[in-house]
């Protein structure tokens, strides 16, 4: 790799960072106290921090560099997009070229009858866009009173007050006055830690049959929508038992209420196919994307959008939108994006090479006596950490406790590997090569023996009662 481009000393860069940068999802006091990370530079799957460590990035950022760092064709369309108009809005019955192009090809890559995008700057932003144009849609066929939409506890749909409210995670509702009303939360599909001794097929029925009794509980006539993502990312990539999607399904067309999958992580090849409702077989009508749609090179998102509900949506004047909203230069570099993943065949690649490569060194890094399982689908895992394998015991610490410990000896031997809870988070660029999966699970294992000897140190390998 190439020389780290020059800056100030490590401790100085801190320095700055704790005196003016407010980092999201963070105790910042605790952040000044401790340092943060720099990172300077990066390519392929690897970062470069301003120590010069080398380190292999197993989150993909956040669950979104598909394509690898480094990319140069993307700076050059880039550039070339800024110098040919940099920016221009898609209010006042105006368009412009890379927005109408994007659009055209995400469409071709969708599932049949999703035919629309409206475009956003991010996850939350589409998913903030999805709740008032289902309430909207609803409205204009003459049920306004059908605006309730159902979610998941657990699930993670952004961070701003709307997508947070459609998230489940009881941390973010303890601030800012969230959820807003008319959100509703049901069970998740997490068949290792809440599963019991129901067979996975039973408790995905189970669970899935939640959504129903909501609906009942409600009335019919009061749900909109349901939302989920197909495989639950940041909630601890939740693979749901094979029972699960298919009845849910059942549920959203039986009640007549809109189906929202929520494609922010599982979208363009994470999965093994271009979206997870394809891997999933699922049928949504409203498609939210981000991440992977720009391999996070440019802040772009959207809401793929059917037929039908555009069609009513259309006939309206739909008061929404974003500045931003298929910004010229994010249009151009996303459309880069698509090209690469389709003419270097990447998602292809996924299945047949990078997720079996995957899946077998992880299942060999399961056998290791502090991890409890395997929940994998194509380029997402989770690694699931317990006291004891066979009962799928939770530790006597605190939540998060043993993860956060093993987080950190992944850290301090240059591999990022995220945890959520006590489950170790896996999702690398889609085009890892096999060689650095290997680099990847010489890492982990290294990093799991110290978090196992640390634990027998300060006799904390106690399942709680």
């Amino acid at each position: 790799m190439s020389a780290i481009t020059n800056h100030m000393p490590t401790a100085e860069l801190q320095a700055l960072d704790a005196a003016h940068h407010m980092h999201p999802f963070t105790t910042n006091d605790e952040l000044a106290d401790k340092g943060a990370r720099v990172i300077t530079r990066a390519k392929g799957v690897y970062l470069t921090d301003s120590e010069g460590n080398q380190i292999l990035d197993g989150m993909a950022g956040l669950w979104c560099v598909n394509i690898g760092y480094g990319r140069k064709e993307m700076a050059e369309v880039a550039a070339r997009q800024m110098m040919e108009l940099p920016y221009y809005n898609t209010f006042f019955m105006t368009t412009h070229v890379p927005a109408i192009a994007l659009a055209q090809e995400i469409t071709k890559l969708a599932p049949e009858g999703l035919n629309h995008v409206f475009f956003a700057g991010s996850g939350s932003e589409a998913n903030d866009t999805n709740i008032r144009m289902v309430r909207t849609y609803w409205a204009e066929k003459g049920q306004p009173g059908k605006s309730h939409i159902i979610s998941r506890k657990n699930a993670y749909h952004g961070s701003s007050v709307g997508s947070g409210s459609l998230g489940g995670m009881s941390y973010m509702h303890a601030q800012g006055g969230m959820p807003i009303p008319g959100i509703h939360h049901i069970n998740q599909p997490d068949w290792w830690a809440e599963g019991g001794d129901m067979t996975p097929e039973a408790f995905g029925l189970a669970r899935a049959q939640e959504l129903e009794a909501k609906i009942l509980e409600l009335g019919e006539d009061k749900v909109a929508a349901f939302i989920a993502e197909p495989v639950q990312g940041a909630g601890g990539v939740i693979v749901p038992p094979e029972s699960y999607w298919p009845e849910i399904q059942r549920i959203c067309d039986a009640y007549d209420i809109l189906l929202i999958a929520d494609e922010v992580i599982c979208g363009f090849g994470r999965t093994g196919n271009w979206f997870g409702s394809q891997t999933m077989g699922i049928r949504p009508h409203i498609m939210t994307i981000a991440k992977g749609l720009s391999s996070g090179y440019q802040p772009i998102g959207g809401s793929i959008v059917c037929d039908e509900v555009a069609e009513v949506i259309g006939a309206t004047e739909f008061n929404h939108g974003y500045t931003y909203s298929g910004h010229p230069v994010a249009a151009a570099v996303a459309l880069e994006n698509l090209r690469i993943l389709q003419e270097e065949d990447i998602i292809e690649r996924v299945r047949t090479v990078g997720a079996p490569a995957l899946k077998a060194g992880l299942e060999k890094l399961a056998e290791h006596p502090l991890v409890g399982g395997l929940s994998i689908k194509g380029m997402m895992a989770s690694l699931p950490l317990t006291p004891h394998k066979e009962s799928r015991a939770k530790f006597a610490a605190d939540a998060g406790t043993v993860g956060y410990m093993c987080r950190e000896r992944c850290f301090a031997n240059n591999l990022v590997m995220r945890h959520v809870g006590d489950r170790m988070i896996i999702s690398p660029p889609l085009i890892i090569e096999p060689e650095d999966i290997d680099v990847f699970m010489t890492r982990a294992r290294t990093a799991l023996d110290e978090t196992y000897a640390q634990l027998k140190e300060q006799d904390m390998l106690k399942p709680a009662c």
